[in-house]
């Protein structure tokens, strides 16, 4: 039998080494390449093209649903899936839209992880029953596409001026789209919008 080629993406050392580690202990899986960020990650799947890729969702460079989508078009043999310990609704369905095929808090056991490999592998899709109830719960973000862009821009304290020149917008049309995604959030300020479109996941 062949064994599942597998790569672990991780920007946490301890977490990634451990479950190279433990997965290591399956006769049917092989971690074939580890990397600690989004960028290192496709760089990885482009050299080693695994069977599954093991996306961390929060990653420097590039968070694990924009790989995701990456390989998506680059290796569509390559079955994804996200763990993570920040499992907020917007992230799931971000997630699902990408084509992940499983969806898993950081909480879950190294060996049903290895089941769920082996489920998402084969075809199938897992998403923890937990985050599928809270995502339904959540319903979708009120936000558009651009104000969700521009929240994201200002989500660093970055003044009008530059998220106009980040986003190619003019200041006006970027002091709109704040304005609406505030209401929207029902939030006192755009910092309290960024916060409130961050727990729910829409950012």
């Amino acid at each position: 039998m062949t064994a599942v080629r597998v790569l672990l993406a991780d920007d946490e050392h301890l977490i990634r080494g451990a479950l190279a580690a433990l997965l290591a202990l399956e006769d049917d899986l092989t971690v074939v390449a580890e990397a600690a960020s989004g960028p290192e990650a496709l760089a990885m799947a482009r050299a080693h093209r695994p069977d599954v890729a093991v996306l961390d969702l929060q990653m420097p460079g590039l968070d694990g649903v924009r790989v995701a989508t990456s390989l998506r078009t680059e290796l569509p043999d390559c079955r994804t899936m996200i763990v993570t310990s920040h499992g907020r609704p917007g992230h799931l369905k971000r997630a699902l839209e990408a084509g992940v095929r499983g969806f898993v808090p950081k909480t879950v056991s190294a060996q049903r992880l290895a089941e769920i490999i082996r489920t998402v592998h084969a075809g199938n899709r897992y998403v923890d029953p937990e985050l599928a109830a809270d995502a339904i719960a959540s319903g979708d973000s009120p936000l558009t596409a651009r104000e969700t862009e521009v929240l994201e821009f200002a989500a660093d304290g970055a003044p009008v001026a530059e998220i106009a020149e980040r986003a190619a917008l003019s200041q006006g049309t970027v002091r709109n789209y704040l304005s609406s995604a505030v209401s929207k959030l029902a939030a006192e300020n755009r910092h309290a919008a960024v916060r409130i479109a961050r727990e729910r996941g829409w950012l």
